[in-house]
């Protein structure tokens, strides 16, 4: 009797094997799909994201040559205030210090503008340094550059630029904008802040200078 007992015990286990290797095979075989479903993902995201370079017109298509281009937003002059950050806070309220750059970016293509003050102000509204002795002609397309070093802190926090400007005729506005950097013990910060205007300011046609070249 006890034989027959474990005769029926191990064909039991024989049974429970089986299933167990068939529920493995199948499981392994899912797996096996999976992946190859996964690799085939992967390999289209990764054919989405490589260069391709810009389709041509075809024979049929025609481009057109009868546009011409208008000035964008024309305005003949502005008064910008740019938010700046002579340092900003970290860890305990420690001040970060930080280098300044001011660009003004004259974007027209065919026009110069006149960059006529560049004012810097600290957080409480104190002016701190004109730094303009004369007023710029920047070429179409030129720029020009007002950098505050990361050790002149008088700026503080809510540091900010005015920048005033003006064109002999209207113009597309100027890109101007503050970038802040700073790097310590390996570690490093950059950010930058785009101006916004608050003022139209057209100048006086009975009024001419000859006005030195900007500096690249």
């Amino acid at each position: 009797m006890a034989k027959k007992v474990n005769v029926d015990a191990v064909e039991a286990f024989n049974r429970q094997m089986k299933r167990l290797a068939i529920f493995i095979a199948v499981f392994l075989v899912a797996l096996i799909f999976y992946g190859l479903y996964i690799d085939r993902r992967l390999d289209g995201f990764e054919d989405s994201l490589s260069h391709h370079p810009p389709t041509n017109l075809e024979a049929e298509e025609t481009a057109r040559f009868d546009l011409y281009h208008l000035t964008a937003n024309p305005v003949e002059g502005q008064v910008v205030y740019v938010p700046a950050y002579s340092h900003v806070y970290h860890r305990a309220n420690d001040p970060y210090l930080l280098t300044i750059t001011l660009s003004v970016r004259n974007t027209s293509t065919d026009s110069p503008i006149v960059v006529k003050t560049v004012r810097y102000f600290d957080t409480k509204g104190r002016e701190v340094k004109s730094y303009l002795d004369k007023p710029v002609r920047l070429p179409a397309l030129g720029t020009t550059e007002v950098i505050v070093e990361r050790e002149d802190s008088l700026g503080g926090s809510g540091a900010n630029f005015l920048v005033e400007w003006y064109a002999n005729t209207p113009v597309t506005e100027p890109i101007i904008e503050a970038i802040m950097i700073g790097t310590t013990s390996g570690q490093g910060i950059s950010f930058a802040r785009r101006g916004s205007v608050i003022s139209e300011a057209v100048p006086h046609p009975a009024v001419e200078e000859e006005l030195p070249a900007a500096k690249p």
